[in-house]
């Protein structure tokens, strides 16, 4: 099947701080959504990207895939106000595929080629794949209020997800179909919709990176940009 790689670049950014969106942040000159579509743009086994972004941001993004050589993308879409809204955008060009999707955060510019590699090689006995690491703090559930501790699971068995997240599309669109009747739905995870409404799918854990950090605050623009210069220079 082919590999679909769907760079979610929708995000806002304000937790960043700034007027610009944290996917156009510029390290070195060039954004930290160019860093992360060329990790797909040169990954071998990735046969199309596609970027689904802000409409509001649509042109610009328009100008970078004009500026910069990415033969692999292939469609930009508008995306929704929620996350899962743009990956339904997505599910949709290819609902009549059967094709691998790797969806990813475009603010984690940082992903390896083993990961990509892993992820896919994953989805050749697996339909849906996590990247994750296992959490180093320890991890409390509180009440709704946010005032006490309900459970303090053990930190042995929990991992922090990162991305990208792959699946098989027809699996993807299948939960999300059921999903999308459920009046309370809502999530901030595909594999978490895979869980909820395909149960008896198996979801197979690939070994993340402690560098392939999201941007979501200003002192992670430090970081990455340490991170990106540092691979550049290898």
């Amino acid at each position: 099947m082919q590999n679909i790689a769907v760079i979610l670049a929708g995000g806002s950014g304000k937790r960043a701080g700034g007027d610009v969106p944290k996917q156009f942040f510029k390290i070195a000159g060039k954004t930290i959504l160019e860093y992360s579509l060329e990790k797909f743009e040169d990954n071998s086994r990735i046969d199309e990207i596609v970027v689904v972004g802000n409409p509001a941001h649509l042109e610009e993004i328009r100008q970078i895939l004009h500026t910069r050589n990415l033969s692999k993308v292939k469609h930009l879409l508008p995306g929704g106000q929620e996350r899962y809204h743009s990956v339904l955008v997505a599910l949709e060009i290819y609902k009549n595929t059967a094709c691998n999707l790797l969806i990813h955060d475009a603010v984690r510019p940082m992903v390896s080629q083993r990961i990509i590699d892993e992820v896919i090689q994953c989805l050749q006995s697996c339909k849906a794949v996590n990247v994750a690491i296992p959490a180093t703090d320890t991890i409390i559930e509180v009440d709704p209020a946010g005032a006490f501790i309900t459970d303090i699971p053990p930190r042995s068995r929990l991992y922090q997800v990162q991305t990208p997240q792959g699946f098989h599309a027809p699996t993807l669109s299948y939960a999300y179909s059921q999903a999308l009747n459920d009046p309370e739905f809502t999530t901030t995870d595909d594999c978490s919709v895979i869980r909820k409404y395909v149960p008896g799918e198996k979801i197979k854990i690939v070994k993340g990176d402690t560098t392939n950090i999201k941007l979501t605050y200003p002192e992670d623009l430090f970081l990455l940009e340490y991170l990106l210069n540092q691979e550049t220079r290898s």
